[in-house]
């Protein structure tokens, strides 16, 4: 496995820029309710299907996307990736980074895009505000509807994957540490936990391969927090590919950036439980 992630250390990384960017870190608190544009749909690819389930106790349905690959044969495991979007995306915006789709049906990878209950709900990991019922709906969504997928699909347990962008980087984090034994990859791009947060958590999931993207020039969240937190996984003797993007911003560098995407999705493709 080691001698693996070297190996896709070489293929994935650009040289790191040693430069520090000061920059603050944005915060945006949940809505209390939920919106009418929590439910908005903005992509329009054929290949995603655009549903929603009843959310427990809530007297309200949930939307979510689905992304099937033309590979799927109910007979076979398929391997399947959660995919978390930023602070007031659509529940569908990850279906549109460019290349995802085509890297995860080559892949084979069956991908769910969970809304979090609300657009700016953080997953849970951030509880402001409100305070913690619209938390635990966020994080509680996407649990639902991996469950949910999971018994509809002939899921493999052994690859089940998450990986998510800025704010759904937080929620990658947080959800993982609260399912330390679930996932079998992870993948945080321009991740934004809480600044004073402690990385020692990671301490939960250091036997989980884990891949941080960041661009070097990203304005939201400073790529200073990405490094604090590989310092962290490199101290704990964690598996993990730390991409810092030369020039890379907050959002194009994996929105419209097809190599990086890919970058995601090639990882996904070689790590699972079964080389843990």
């Amino acid at each position: 496995m080691k001698t693996t992630l070297r190996w896709l250390f070489a293929y994935l990384v650009s040289p790191l820029l040693l430069g520090f960017l000061a920059v603050s870190v944005s915060i945006s608190s949940a809505h209390a309710q939920r919106q009418s544009s929590d439910d908005e749909t903005l992509v329009s690819d054929p290949r995603v299907q655009h549903l929603n389930y009843q959310f427990p106790g809530a007297d309200e349905r949930i939307p979510y996307a689905l992304f099937v690959p033309d590979s799927y044969d109910a007979s076979r495991p398929a391997s399947l990736i959660i995919a978390l979007h930023g602070l007031g995306r659509s529940y569908d915006w990850l279906m549109g980074y460019h290349g995802f789709l085509d890297a995860a049906e080559a892949g084979g990878h069956i991908v769910v895009t969970p809304l979090g209950y609300i657009r700016r709900g953080w997953y849970g990991s951030r509880p402001l505000g409100e305070g913690a019922e619209v938390a635990q709906r966020s994080e509680q969504d996407v649990m639902n509807v991996m469950a949910k997928v999971r018994s509809e699909f002939n899921v493999d347990q052994n690859r089940i994957y998450l990986w998510g962008h800025s704010m759904g980087g937080a929620g990658t984090y947080h959800i993982a540490l609260n399912n330390p034994d679930l996932f079998a990859g992870l993948a945080v791009v321009a991740a934004a936990p809480l600044p004073d947060l402690d990385p020692a958590g990671l301490a939960l999931i250091k036997n989980i391969p884990m891949l941080v993207m960041h661009g070097d020039n990203d304005e939201t969240v400073p790529v200073s927090l990405a490094r604090k937190w590989v310092a962290t996984m490199q101290s704990l003797g964690m598996q993990h590919v730390y991409i810092e993007v030369a020039g890379g911003d907050h959002s194009l560098l994996i929105s419209q950036t097809p190599e990086n995407m890919r970058r995601v999705v090639d990882f996904f493709n070689i790590v699972s439980k079964s080389y843990q």
